[in-house]
């Protein structure tokens, strides 16, 4: 897992440490390292990308960016269970060149 410098995605980003830290306190965003809060991941690091874009361009209060980011992460498990399905499919039928449609 690829991972981000705190300071320089704070410097890069231009969201700032209290906002950063108010979204790891409400647990949008979850620090590889809790207790140093020096590195985040790339995941992370988009995902606050996306929500500093939620509240700032659209307006979206803290309970609807919580809304959204529970369902966006539903979508990505569905996607995760479908990919898995069609693998298990692919392999069942013999076809393991198909896996990685």
């Amino acid at each position: 897992m690829k991972t981000i410098d705190m300071a320089q995605f704070l410097n890069e980003s231009t969201i700032e440490l209290h906002t950063l830290e108010r979204w790891i306190e409400q647990r949008w965003i979850v620090p590889l390292d809790a207790t140093a809060r020096v590195e985040i991941s790339e995941t992370d690091a988009a995902r606050a990308i996306f929500i500093r874009d939620l509240t700032g361009d659209l307006g979206v209060n803290d309970e609807g960016v919580a809304v959204v980011l529970h369902l966006v992460d539903q979508l990505h498990g569905l996607r995760r269970a479908l990919t898995e399905l069609r693998i298990e499919m692919n392999a069942s039928r013999g076809d393991p060149g198909r896996e990685a449609d």
